[in-house]
């Protein structure tokens, strides 16, 4: 026999997935794209609207997916400056995974949560032996 072509999933290319579904599956990342699936907005309109996110996590998660390619960040010189964001056509194209996701999530949520208290009583009293 000859030799066979190598898989499809190298681990190179596994680690760029990685890299990848890294940014766009972190949680504040998912919520910005959510909230500009809205509309383009202002850097404090989401800082108001997103519950939670500190003003440091919202700048470097917004320079993140600007750095991707999934937001665009317009800059309006005017006192005090102006600045916006919107998705990009590339960050447009995940809103339909994003909210298959959160979707999904609604619907299973409890089940997750029985499952969670399941798992916390049987390993509450038995100790870790891991």
């Amino acid at each position: 026999m000859g030799v066979t072509d190598p898989p499809a999933h190298t681990i190179e290319s596994c680690m760029h997935v990685s890299d990848v579904l890294a940014r766009v599956g972190s949680k504040w990342s998912i919520l910005v794209i959510a909230k500009l699936g809205q509309g383009p907005q202002r850097f404090n309109a989401l800082k108001r609207e997103i519950t939670g996110i500190s003003q440091r996590m919202l700048t470097l998660t917004v320079r993140g997916l600007e750095r991707d390619g999934l937001i665009l960040r317009t800059a309006t010189p005017s006192i005090p400056p102006r600045v916006d964001y919107a998705l990009t056509d590339l960050g447009r194209s995940l809103l339909e995974p994003v909210q298959a996701l959160g979707e999904w999530a609604i619907a299973h949520r409890a089940v997750v949560e029985a499952a969670r208290h399941t798992f916390d009583a049987q390993h509450r009293d038995a100790g870790s032996h891991d």
